[in-house]
């Protein structure tokens, strides 16, 4: 056999026998879009779901409302639990986008104001988005157990804290408190403080803890009507509280 007809035999062999033949890559490719859509609505629905009626989210009222039968929603989550860690991880992703995207849009020099933009991002995402929030940071969820995979996401706002802090001191603006922890929270600190990565010293870590804890608590506070009746001006309130967390970390 001549080359020319060995060559032939293989271009042959690529356009048409290969299992990756043109048309075979487009049918999975658009089998993905579909199965990828179809995720999205039942997503969505759930959504409104969290808005009516809390966590409490069943399978089959969703797929009701999506028109398909019961089971076949089993084949995009296998259980109720998978849909929600898969709203639950969204929802965290979406709040550490807007409070890192808050931080990165201050002046990276004036850490006051870098600490009270990322917390005012914290508090405006979950006044707009109330039942993702209450998904996070309410009522437990009976019988939900949150998997690994979920703790990074979460971990987000509270990194982006302790890294205003972790930059005042590298930058000398932020000078560290002179204390000592009690044991055994000492040792509960300097954990964390090798879990983050961060060199941030561990009084001053205890402090930012402090600082994000607070943060939470006024925005679940507010978010669920604990203080609205005794504190009208809520946007002042908010900002006078993330201030004195402010002062609490030393930040100038």
């Amino acid at each position: 056999m001549r080359a020319s007809q060995v060559k032939s035999s293989a271009l042959s062999f690529d356009c048409c026998s290969h299992p990756w033949h043109s048309e075979g890559m487009v049918a999975p490719s658009l089998r993905a879009r579909v199965r990828a859509g179809m995720i999205e609505e039942i997503k969505t629905v759930a959504r409104r779901h969290l808005d009516t009626d809390g966590a409490n989210l069943s399978l089959r009222a969703v797929a009701r409302d999506l028109g398909m039968v019961s089971s076949a929603i089993y084949r995009y989550f296998p259980s109720r639990d998978d849909l929600l860690t898969a709203l639950i991880l969204e929802a965290y992703d979406a709040l550490g986008d807007a409070v890192e995207a808050a931080d990165a849009a201050a002046d990276r020099a004036d850490l006051r104001g870098r600490w009270l933009a990322a917390c005012r991002a914290a508090r405006a995402w979950a006044l707009a988005h109330p039942a993702e929030y209450a998904l996070l940071y309410g009522s437990p969820v009976p019988g939900y157990a949150a998997p690994d995979d979920t703790v990074a996401p979460a971990q987000r706002p509270p990194v982006t804290l302790v890294g205003i802090l972790r930059d005042g001191v590298a930058t000398g603006r932020l000078a560290p408190p002179d204390e000592e922890l009690p044991e055994p929270l000492r040792g509960d600190v300097a954990e964390l403080v090798e879990l983050l990565g961060m060199d941030v010293p561990p009084a001053l870590l205890a402090r930012g803890m402090a600082g994000w804890t607070q943060l939470f608590g006024l925005i679940s506070f507010e978010l669920f009507g604990r203080i609205n009746r005794a504190l009208p001006h809520r946007d002042e309130y908010f900002d006078h509280q993330i201030g004195l967390m402010a002062d609490l970390a030393g930040l100038p």
